[in-house]
């Protein structure tokens, strides 16, 4: 006997059964993944969020993908390794650290550099979790036994592994190069750490007075106080009008005399200003290449604090704010200022301070990528990555083909310190995996470590494989990387994605994920990015207690679609809230009728109609589910089984079961109903439960289904189910006539509960005939009539009736008895009147050369599509008009 639990709360609470079944999971171990060469392996590696985070809805999203796409291989039988883990994220962490201190009245030079990290630590031990339990709360069916950290001590070794050998091979070098520069950190940043906002500015109009002769040239800049940095005027090669300029000279304003060279590049926008631009190689990146095509000075009149220095004359010592409006007040002095023009342009801030980013020509460290990009450039030209959408392979290419030098060194405390070491005696340099004692060259004992940190993405670059080992060869690393499948955003192809590539194809000589899904972002509803300031952040923690993880998880996989964004509302998750409302409230439906009782699989015989339907259809959704899901389509299969659940089971096969389920067929009918009420319910938890977790979990438990948990091994599959071919033809017809009784009856206003005499279906088509024949008594009881004929298609049809056309025949609901016939016709021939009016306007459209021409074509298209649409709805109404009037 099976023990079911048929006393499920009358209302859904997701919050128990959640709390529940988790830890029930953890406390099974069902996330932990062991080698096991029996199974084939199925790896992730999450994306690690930044120890200081907390859970946001672009985390829920990411997550959740991944969390689908690990239960479904769970069920499958893969060996399923979901490795988490968090980032140190340097610039981050370290600034909450300090304005930790600020509020003590300290700051970290006030001590020293081995306290403060003890400090962060600390911090970290104590705060640096709480994204994890987040994690959790969300649903991660991760292996939290292997969590890591990006500078745990095995991590840090594969770091400062990765440095030594690619120093070693030339491809880590030590240069002056500019960089983004933020001069509150007081650090280098990543492209990825700065943001962009368009502000006011202005462009500024200066003449470069030429040399020995009469005569200037108008050059405009929106930063005048670099002009005093300036070491060249470049015009493009083709910049035929001023072509007699080049190889001349012209004086720099504000330097006293200082003379500069007319050059020609290609980087100059002959339409942008006036076609000559100022070369500042010091304070501008593009400048800076220009400078080292040509071998300029790199004149450098900005520090590091953002003040102008010595090399800035009179200005030294000002801020850049106070340079820009001495410098435009002295270029008016000199009638060098021709003109200003107001230009809204795009200004960098430091993610973390806001300060307002430099270029800065510093000393640093960097990365020669081109020759780790042309691995990972093949790699996928291969075919051995795969890049879902696969339009993404053309960012990655422009990126990886046009690849510049990587800045790898931070001018922090916080990170992995740079494994390089200076003689102080001869000035050797000494880059090592292990911490040297003397110098190999002199024999001298002092040496002193590089200040710098490790960008945070270096370490990030070998998440695939230092999470799993390397640089030992464990037996984790040989069986599960290369990893599955990597889940990320877009923003982050360039700083994350392709670096994993170049590392994984560098030291482990293979790829390191086999599939890449690029995610879209989560906006609001009305599709702005969620943000603080707009106040329209959507807290995915609020959401869970307000609907449950499983509503939250299974909105934002519905509304998934490769290459658009999701649009959210809290509305939205309230309304799949409602979805797993109605799951449930089916589940207790069919486990009432279940009971203790053990239906036997019946013959094919004792199955009708909607039966051999649900259970063909079932098949289907399996089969498509499990292809949608295969190719990481979750939004597909959320989607599927929303219309599946709620429209195949609940609204037809629910209904149309109740009479068996009552006994009014007879015993047999009812067991025959019994088990297929069984059997769909198990496959169609197994389908959902990837998408909700925790109340399949706890459904399936009340059903009393096999096994402990159904997290594994439980997925099902086509293999064994029957086939019923042409079911779903016949059921559609049959859908075909309730729905067009029902909206008969919902024209004429008859309330949905009262049953009506009769409704006649006019046709000459055996399947009509044979239809009514076999489940006719269906029809009346789902669409609310007493009795139902069939009429040959030259028989005259039923006086005072309202008609609707179908596939093969019409369907007409005689209403003399029940509708106010004069009250009907003044309705009907209101409605006419509006409809005929709706269809001269779009004829009107059409007839239109210029419309027909001009607009859109899918405008067009849609204009005829409206038209049809009328003139099927004037017909049918007149059609309505003539029955009615008939006595």
């Amino acid at each position: 006997m099976v023990f079911r639990n048929t006393g499920l709360p009358k209302n859904y609470d997701p919050e128990p059964i959640e709390d529940k079944w988790y830890q029930t999971w953890l406390d099974k171990g069902l996330f932990d993944a062991d080698v096991d060469h029996s199974r084939e392996a199925f790896s992730v590696v999450i994306p690690p969020p930044n120890v200081t985070g907390s859970l946001h809805m672009g985390h829920a999203f990411n997550n959740t993908f991944q969390d689908i796409v690990c239960r479904y291989k769970r069920m499958r039988g893969y060996n399923v390794l979901w490795l988490p883990g968090t980032d140190h994220a340097g610039i981050a962490t370290q600034n909450v650290v300090e304005r930790q201190l600020a509020q003590e009245g300290l700051s970290r030079h006030d001590m020293s550099r081995e306290d403060f990290v003890k400090k962060v630590w600390e911090w970290k031990e104590e705060y640096g979790n709480r994204i994890i339990s987040q994690q959790k709360k969300l649903g991660n069916s991760c292996d939290w036994r292997r969590l890591r950290f990006t500078m745990d001590e095995g991590l840090s070794k594969a770091v400062r592994a990765v440095f030594v050998r690619l120093y070693e091979k030339g491809l880590i070098y030590r240069g002056k190069y500019i960089i983004n520069w933020c001069p509150r950190c007081q650090t280098a940043l990543s492209d990825l750490e700065v943001e962009h906002s368009e502000e006011p500015g202005k462009l500024y109009y200066v003449n470069y007075p030429l040399v020995g002769e009469e005569g200037a040239i108008l050059v405009a800049t929106t930063r005048p106080e670099t002009i005093l940095g300036d070491v060249a005027i470049a015009v493009h090669p083709r910049d035929e009008k001023n072509q007699k300029l080049i190889g001349k000279k012209v004086v720099v304003p504000l330097t006293g005399g200082r003379e500069i060279p007319i050059i020609e590049d290609n980087m100059v926008d002959p339409e942008f200003g006036t076609g000559f631009v100022k070369i500042t190689p010091a304070h501008d990146p593009n400048d800076f290449l220009v400078g080292q095509r040509h071998g300029l000075e790199q004149l450098q009149v900005i520090d590091s604090q953002g003040i102008m220095n010595e090399n800035a004359l009179e200005y030294s010592g000002m801020s850049v704010e106070q340079a820009r409006v001495k410098s435009v007040e002295d270029l008016k002095e000199l009638g060098a200022l021709i003109k200003v023009e107001e230009l809204p342009h795009q200004v960098g801030h430091c993610y973390r301070c806001n300060t307002v980013v430099e270029p800065y020509l510093s000393e640093q460290w960097f990365v020669k990528a081109k020759p780790l990009a042309d691995r990972g450039v093949k790699a996928v030209e291969d075919g051995d990555i795969r890049w879902l959408p696969e339009h993404w392979t053309k960012t990655y290419y422009q990126w990886m083909e046009n690849i510049r030098d990587w800045c790898i060194s931070r001018q922090l405390w916080w990170g992995h310190r740079i494994p390089a070491w200076t003689c102080e005696s001869c000035g050797k340099l000494i880059v090592s995996e292990t911490d040297p004692d003397i110098c190999v060259d002199c024999g001298s004992k002092s040496l002193v470590q590089d200040e710098d940190v490790l960008d945070t993405w270096f370490s990030s670059a070998l998440w695939p494989f230092s999470t799993l080992g390397w640089p030992e060869n464990t037996e984790e690393l040989r069986h599960f990387y290369p990893t599955s499948l990597m889940v990320t955003g877009f923003d982050i192809i360039f700083f994350w994605v392709s670096r994993m590539i170049m590392m994984g194809m560098e030291f482990m000589d293979e790829i390191p994920f086999k599939d890449v899904y690029i995610h879209a972002l989560v906006r609001d509803e009305k599709g702005q990015k969620m943000s603080k300031s707009k106040g329209n952040v959507i807290d995915p923690l609020t959401m869970i207690d307000q609907f449950g993880a499983d509503a939250l998880r299974f909105t934002v996989a519905a509304l998934t679609m490769p290459g658009r964004d999701i649009l959210l509302s809290p509305s939205k998750i309230e309304n799949y809230r409602h979805f797993i409302n109605k799951i449930w409230n089916a589940s207790r439906f069919a486990l009432m009728n279940l009971d203790s009782s053990t239906p036997t699989k019946p013959s094919v015989d004792e199955l009708n109609l909607q039966d051999r339907w649900i259970m063909e259809r079932l098949r289907s959704v399996t089969s498509q589910v499990t292809s949608f899901l295969d190719e990481y389509l979750i939004g597909d299969a959320a989607r599927l089984l929303y219309d599946f659940i709620w429209g195949d089971l609940c609204d037809w096969y629910l209904e149309m079961s109740k009479p068996a389920l009552r006994g009014n067929e007879g015993e047999a009918r009812k067991n025959a109903n019994l088990w297929v009420l069984q059997e769909v319910f198990r496959g169609v938890l197994c389908l959902l439960h990837p998408f909700v977790p925790f109340v399949t979990e706890e459904l399936w438990q009340a059903f009393g289904l096999e096994g402990e948990s159904m997290e594994v091994d439980n997925w099902p599959t086509t293999d064994e189910m029957a086939e019923f071919p042409g079911v779903e033809e016949e059921m559609k017809n049959l859908q075909e006539i309730v729905r067009s009784i029902r909206n008969l009856r919902a024209e004429a206003g008859i309330p949905p509960q009262k049953v009506v005499p009769l409704s006649v279906i006019r046709t000459d088509s055996s399947w009509g005939k044979n239809l009514i024949e076999n489940s006719g008594d269906m029809i009346c009881l789902l669409a609310k009539v007493q009795s139902i004929k069939v009429i040959p298609t030259g028989d005259v049809p039923p006086t005072l009736s309202l008609s609707s056309v179908l596939s093969s025949g019409i369907a007409y609901l005689p209403v003399g008895d029940v509708l106010d016939i004069d009250g009907e016709l003044t309705r009907l021939r209101k409605d006419l009147a509006q409809v005929q009016s709706d269809l001269a306007k779009s004829l009107g459209k059409l007839s239109n050369e210029n419309f027909v021409k001009r607009a859109p074509e899918d405008i067009v298209l849609q204009e005829k599509e409206r038209v049809e649409s009328f003139e099927k709805k004037i017909k049918r109404i007149e059609e309505n008009i003539t029955s009615l009037s008939m006595e």
